[in-house]
């Protein structure tokens, strides 16, 4: 596998740039169940100096919802036990420098817990920790995986505290037209998107384009594709990035699945290609068990086998948010049903390219999807399907969206959160921990919109009923 390696910064070259007061802090992070980035900032000395000894920080933060109140009723964590802390232990791979602002460089961390004897490992809920497990499997299996997530967002000329005051109602678009591959409008937004592209390539992270989208204000930037673990930590510190690049401008990025009822949503379509050897092991010249010639391999198609069946009961995995499954409408440029077919942007699978470049893209996941449960999702099903010489169904010709055989979508977090518990399959794959313990803080979520009253509700109902 060839790759734009990240330019990571590496521990000397920090020293010297601290001592020269070039870098005066160093945010030490990792990310929350959301995806979201958290952590602490560092002066960069102090980061030097303790840098054997990491950082903690309060487990509770594995059981926060949006608003960071603990949720209760965790085998991990609770008021019982006290909240006790988990230590954060910087991965200098992700080291760099934070190219949207002066001064700031950044790390992810390994999320570790420790024992009564003092040895530690990996929290097992924490979202890199299930990637990591996942990527530890198909090293062992002797492949690597080759991962990108092309990543949609709203831009609003509204600044995120504007926005709020507005209850995020009545904000100024960027366009005021749809303007998807428009170069006009791509000019018109390239005082922050392009400056975007210039702060991820600071950051280390090769970017490819941006281009407009298909909503009104909606862009994608695209950045190249890595090894898994390292996409999904691009992912992170991109989305990272970007946020605060916006604040700073006075402006407002919005990754929601689905913003704007009227519009299409975001997404955050996944590519996979598996590697051996330095080849993409998708791709085949000779003639497949099944009876092909068309250039792809058994593992192409078991690992699209197993992919597509783990989908439904992995769902929470995909579009986590209540938010997510707004997005899933026929005709949206979202698909609604799990089918594959060749460069057919109406299946939730779409295979593209050929020889080196062949992989499969999912356009299942929102642009709300936390990387590292997504690509573990994936990964896990893929490997799956792999031992099991799991087949796809039939390739889909025509128009998914009219399909009447094709399974739906899970249409709620409600019924997608009940099927992801109750799977043998999951709990197969990513142990009764990790499923009870997702399953739990989804379903909070779900108890949490019953119990809401929204807008339209008010607008429907108040003097009407």
């Amino acid at each position: 596998m060839t790759e734009a390696a990240d330019a990571p910064l590496k521990l000397d070259e920090l020293t010297k740039l601290v001592a020269s007061g070039e870098i005066e802090t160093v945010v030490v992070g990792f990310t929350d169940h959301y995806g979201r980035t958290l952590g602490k900032r560092f002066d960069a000395d102090f980061f030097l100096d303790s840098l054997d000894d990491g950082t903690h920080v309060c487990n509770y933060l594995f059981t926060v919802d949006m608003n960071m109140e603990p949720i209760e009723g965790f085998e991990s964590a609770s008021w019982d036990q006290g909240y006790g802390d988990v230590h954060l232990v910087p991965d200098l791979a992700t080291l760099r420098i934070a190219g949207w602002t002066q001064g700031v460089a950044m790390v992810l961390c390994h999320v570790n817990d420790h024992d009564a004897s003092g040895s530690e490992s990996l929290v097992p809920i924490a979202p890199r920790s299930i990637l990591h497990r996942q990527v530890e499997a198909a090293t062992a299996a002797g492949f690597t995986i080759a991962a990108a997530s092309e990543l949609e967002f709203f831009l609003y000329r509204d600044s995120y505290r504007s926005a709020n005051a507005k209850g995020y109602k009545n904000l100024e678009d960027a366009g005021w037209y749809v303007e998807d591959y428009h170069l006009l409008q791509g000019a018109r937004v390239d005082d922050y998107v392009g400056a975007a592209r210039r702060a991820l390539k600071k950051s280390g992270i090769p970017v490819e384009n941006s281009k407009g989208e298909a909503s009104i204000g909606q862009h994608e930037l695209n950045i190249r594709y890595a090894e898994a673990m390292t996409m999904a930590d691009r992912h992170v510190i991109m989305k990272q990035g970007m946020k605060e690049l916006a604040d700073s401008l006075g402006v407002s990025v919005c990754f929601m699945a689905k913003p704007d009822g009227d519009q299409p949503g975001n997404s955050c379509h996944i590519h996979l290609s598996l590697w051996a050897n330095g080849k993409n092991v998708f791709a085949s010249d000779d003639t497949d068990s099944a009876g092909s010639g068309d250039g792809r391999s058994d593992l192409f198609r078991w690992f699209l086998g197993g992919w597509m069946k783990h989908l439904p009961d992995l769902m929470p995995f995909y579009a986590p948010t209540i938010n997510s499954y707004k997005r899933y409408q026929d005709a949206s440029w979202a698909p609604t049903r799990i089918a594959w077919s060749t460069d057919n942007r109406t299946a939730g699978f779409r295979i593209i390219g050929s020889g080196p470049s062949l992989r499969i893209e999912c356009r299942i996941p929102g642009a709300d999807a936390n990387p590292y449960l997504a690509f573990a999702a994936a990964v896990a099903s893929g490997l799956d399907g792999l031992e099991n010489k799991t087949e796809p169904p039939p390739e889909f010709s025509g128009n998914v969206y009219d399909s009447t055989e094709a399974e739906m979508v899970p249409t709620t977090l409600a019924a997608a959160v009940e099927r992801f518990s109750a799977s043998p399959d999951a709990r197969r794959l990513f142990g009764d921990t990790v499923v009870d313990h997702y399953s739990h803080f989804m379903n909070q979520e779900v108890i949490a919109f019953q119990q809401s009253v929204t807008d339209w509700e008010l607008k429907r109902y108040f003097e009407q009923i």
